[in-house]
């Protein structure tokens, strides 16, 4: 039977029953009351996001047993209608943020069909296809196993890393180390200094760590374009008799 918890009951969240069996101890600990406490004064008194009901959209999305690869992001979208609980995803209809933006075409260089080469053309010279997808929403990624999980996990309007160091970090490095403790060849994407710093809770001999800079538009060139993450991603799970992740 699942217990409530304070942030339940003042904010209608809840959180799928696999991953409240693994953070049970955290939701019953000093700190999380405190942190839901500074939750529910900061949702009554300002603007926050995502809405409520998403803060633990990935978990909700992506059961703990079915996790295949964990994407790391720092803290939600903080204007209006970007947030909705998955890193780096916003809802269809909203423009593609630069990180974001900066992903689909790594991915389009990744896994982009060439265009047909024309008579007496060198094929050399033939880019890949360069459509991008038109909806942010990454939930489909998150249906498939990957896990997209922010730092923190609310934020107040306009204010980047406004909830950062209330609580929510030990809360999900938790989340991370019970993936590593208990689940085997799961894929790690650690892109930037905040997410490359988690390594340490990962155990690299049973689970793949890929790390590189962070798609933002001020350090994707110095490493996250080109880095072939998801191409990388698929063929490990193939290689450890996993589906591949549909990612385009």
């Amino acid at each position: 039977m699942q217990r409530n918890f304070p942030i339940e009951q003042t904010m209608q969240v809840k959180i799928e029953e696999s991953w409240r069996q693994q953070l049970q101890p955290q939701f019953d600990s000093a700190y999380f009351e405190i942190l839901t406490n500074f939750v529910r004064k900061a949702y009554q008194t300002t603007t926050c996001y995502p809405p409520g009901r998403f803060i633990f959209e990935a978990f909700n999305r992506t059961p703990f047993d079915k996790v295949k690869v964990v994407i790391l992001g720092q803290d939600p979208y903080h204007e209006p209608g970007q947030a909705h609980g998955l890193c780096f995803s916003v809802l269809p209809g909203i423009s593609l943020p630069p990180s974001l933006l900066n992903i689909y075409k790594e991915l389009v260089s990744e896994f982009g069909q060439p265009p047909a080469v024309l008579p007496g053309s060198d094929p050399r010279t033939v880019g890949r296809a360069t459509a991008l997808p038109n909806s942010g929403d990454l939930s489909a990624w998150a249906d498939q196993g990957v896990l997209l999980l922010n730092t923190s996990l609310t934020v107040q309007r306009g204010l980047a890393n406004s909830h950062s160091g209330k609580g929510w970090e030990t809360f999900t490095d938790a989340a991370i180390k019970a993936i590593s403790d208990h689940r085997s060849n799961v894929v790690f994407l650690l892109w930037g200094r905040n997410a490359r710093n988690k390594k340490i809770l990962i155990d690299t001999r049973k689970h793949c760590v890929l790390e590189c800079a962070h798609p933002s538009p001020l350090s994707a060139y110095n490493g996250f374009f080109g880095c072939r993450h998801f191409a990388l991603c698929n063929n490990y799970l193939q290689q450890h008799g996993m589906t591949p992740i549909q990612w385009l």
